[in-house]
């Protein structure tokens, strides 16, 4: 599939009120035009601020670097995302179907960025960067997406166990990881190889939570999901 020319918010974008949000929203849509255009490393934020049509010290006042603007787009997909995911999380109480569609919407809010988004998670995948959705930096928009997914759980009919309900949102976030990571290289029709692994991934997903109830894996779940909370805090 090739990259989208332009990077034009999408419908679901929330409306703006305030000057500042309006600012702030400017500074990072020229942020990304620039960054599509002359990539993350050529762009600097004089010309982001001419760009955005503020001064630079106006443009630094909003984000102290370019590390900051790419936090101002985690802040703003994520916005989109939840968007964009409600009308499915309102009208099925279906785990697989709430994972699906969540994943789907997620595609959907990052086709306009694609171009940018497909060269900067490149970029974003080493671990000692900023820029890496795992950084301390990144924190705030990680914690909202992993609120999103314990939504998908807690409004689903699915009964969870109890010693994996604390863990799950953040497991299915770094689920979600794994289809970012594929979206990245995936250049299919309408990402349509990204869109079959969401639909082929997500009932196993379902099916192992319900195993996860039977005593004979219970056990050796409950060490693994011990193990993750341990490598958390090293």
């Amino acid at each position: 599939m090739a990259d989208t020319a332009t990077v034009d918010p999408p419908a679901t974008e929330p409306a703006l009120t305030t000057k500042a949000e309006r600012t702030r929203a400017a500074i990072i849509d020229a942020a990304l035009r620039l960054f599509f255009e002359r990539g993350y490393d050529e762009t600097t934020m004089r010309a982001i601020a001419t760009e955005a049509g503020v001064s630079v010290g106006n443009a630094y006042y909003y984000f102290a670097s370019k590390e900051h603007l790419i936090q101002g787009f985690y802040d703003r997909a994520g916005e989109l995302h939840r968007a964009a995911a409600g009308p499915v999380l309102a009208t099925t109480t279906d785990l697989t179907e709430r994972i699906v569609g969540v994943a789907h919407a997620w595609v959907d809010v990052m086709e306009p960025f694609r171009g940018f988004a497909g060269k900067f998670f490149r970029n974003a995948a080493e671990p000692t960067s900023p820029l890496s959705p795992f950084s301390a930096e990144s924190g705030p928009a990680r914690a909202a997406s992993i609120e999103l997914w314990r939504g998908v759980l807690d409004g689903s009919d699915t009964r969870v166990p109890k010693y994996l309900r604390d863990e799950l949102p953040e497991l299915l976030w770094l689920y979600s990881m794994g289809i970012v990571l594929f979206w990245v290289h995936d250049r299919s029709d309408g990402n349509a190889r990204t869109r079959l692994v969401i639909e082929r991934t997500a009932p196993t997903i379902v099916r192992a939570i319900g195993l996860a109830r039977l005593p004979v894996l219970r056990a050796t779940i409950a060490d693994l999901v011990a193990l993750i909370g341990e490598l958390k805090t090293l």
